[in-house]
């Protein structure tokens, strides 16, 4: 990291020499990341200190916020450089945040492969292993030995993103092999590449889900994954540092999703202007979810004047079958996130989920029951027993819920991380109180129980 000087020395804009040094002999993440706590006006100031290549380097570790306003405050031959020098795969990102007329005159001083490339990343729709892509890339022709494969892999090692697979195609780009490094490095020069090659390839379709791809590279212990477009053209790769990107963007949202919050990746570090704008939707609605739950208790008012205890009993009732409905679901959305499940294991998950609903309702039946004696008179025990079954009830139909809607809304091809937590637990509320103040008032007003 920065030593003290080099930060005094940034903030008097004195002695910048020292400072320079230290910026251009980090490694470019930590220089992005000191660049980015510095305060606007100071980060354009830094980022000049840094030459040309740890420049580029440094640039794409900055988050799109801050490349945005350097973007903005940099000339445009030092812009122009950057961009030029950045992975498309990067710059096609860059270009969806920037204003529409920035974006056109910055891919207007592009060379014309690096303006192609970005063009036909942006050609895909988000979200898709097209748009994850990267078009620099390592392309052999079948016919090539394999000592001329390693000479070809060396002139093109500076403009590569990886090197560490190749990829074998026809006259036309169709995709046939792919061959590793280690595999060249220890064949005989002189043997034909399609003799060294490996016939099974795992690929990935340009409108894949970048999520499927992610997955897909998990599976394999791949470090890149070949893309091709319907016709089985290589057009692009995706690499290991694109998939750890895309398994943070996706456990982002689904955490957000579920907890009833937006905003994406930074929304810790998010003006609060912004962080209301994210969340007061998020809240209103669920706002108007609990007064439709706390309608269900609305006409249950003179039971509850005549059970006191109610008041003490249904906030534990309310909060463990939460609770437990958030513990299903989550558990749920990840194996389905992560590949673990599919929607096609849905009766084997019901299957264990009932056995352990189960158990767990019993058990906890049975703690509400045996805490009810702490708040009720020996006239009033079945309050507790009323209160135990009910809570063995709604634990129950949770975990079953918990399981089955994600399943269900994965089917119908929508993202299971849409079922949030307050939705799902305002539900069981509902019908839980239901329930209960209704099986409450029948014991009062029918069989006559006193509260006393």
């Amino acid at each position: 990291m920065l030593t003290q000087e080099g930060r005094v020395a940034l903030e008097d804009i004195a002695d910048l020499n020292q400072l320079k040094w230290e910026l251009n002999s980090l490694p470019a993440v930590d220089v992005g990341d000191y660049i980015s706590d510095l305060p606007r006006e100071r980060r354009a100031i830094a980022f000049r200190l840094l030459n040309k290549a740890q420049a580029i380097d440094v640039f794409e570790y900055l988050p799109q916020e801050v490349q945005e306003e350097l973007i903005g405050s940099l000339h445009d031959t030092h812009v122009c450089q950057i961009v030029e020098a950045m992975r498309p795969d990067d710059r096609a990102e860059l270009f969806d945040e920037l204003p529409a007329g920035v974006v056109k005159r910055l891919v207007q001083q592009l060379s014309s492969a690096e303006r192609q490339a970005t063009a036909t990343i942006l050609g895909y729709p988000e979200a898709t292993a097209g748009r994850v892509m990267t078009t620099e890339y390592v392309r052999l022709r079948e016919g090539l030995t394999v000592g001329e494969a390693l000479s070809k892999i060396r002139l093109s090692d500076q403009d590569k993103e990886t090197i560490y697979y190749a990829y074998v195609t026809d006259n036309n780009r169709k995709l046939l092999q792919v061959v590793s490094l280690r595999q060249l490095l220890f064949s005989i020069p002189d043997a034909l590449i399609r003799d060294v090659a490996s016939n099974r390839v795992i690929k990935a379709y340009t409108e894949m889900p970048q999520e499927e791809v992610a997955r897909l590279m998990q599976r394999y212990d791949l470090i890149a994954l070949p893309v091709v477009d319907r016709e089985d053209r290589l057009v692009g790769i995706v690499t290991i540092d694109d998939v750890i990107d895309i398994l943070e963007e996706e456990a982002t949202e689904d955490i957000q999703k579920l907890a009833g919050v937006g905003g994406g990746d930074e929304e810790a570090l998010s003006p609060p202007l912004v962080t209301i704008q994210n969340r007061l939707p998020w809240l209103l609605g669920v706002m108007a979810l609990y007064i439709g739950a706390a309608s269900a208790i609305a006409p249950f008012q003179a039971v509850i004047s005549q059970v006191p205890v109610l008041a003490v009993i249904m906030p534990i009732f309310s909060n463990t079958g939460g609770t437990v409905a958030i513990q299903a679901v989550t558990v749920t959305i990840r194996g389905l996130s992560v590949g673990e499940v599919t929607p096609l294991d849905t009766l084997k998950i019901l299957r264990k989920e009932i056995l352990a609903a189960l158990g767990t309702a019993t058990a906890l039946g049975l703690a509400l029951f045996l805490l009810s004696f702490i708040w009720t008179t020996p006239g009033s025990r079945w309050v507790g027993i009323i209160a135990g079954l009910v809570m063995a009830i709604n634990v129950f139909v949770a975990v079953i819920l918990g399981t089955l809607l994600p399943m269900g809304i994965k089917r119908l091809k929508l993202d299971p991380a849409m079922m949030s937590g307050p939705l799902l637990t305002t539900t069981l509320d509902a019908v839980g109180f239901i329930i209960f103040l209704s099986l409450i008032s029948l014991a009062v007003h029918v069989f006559g129980f006193k509260a006393h």
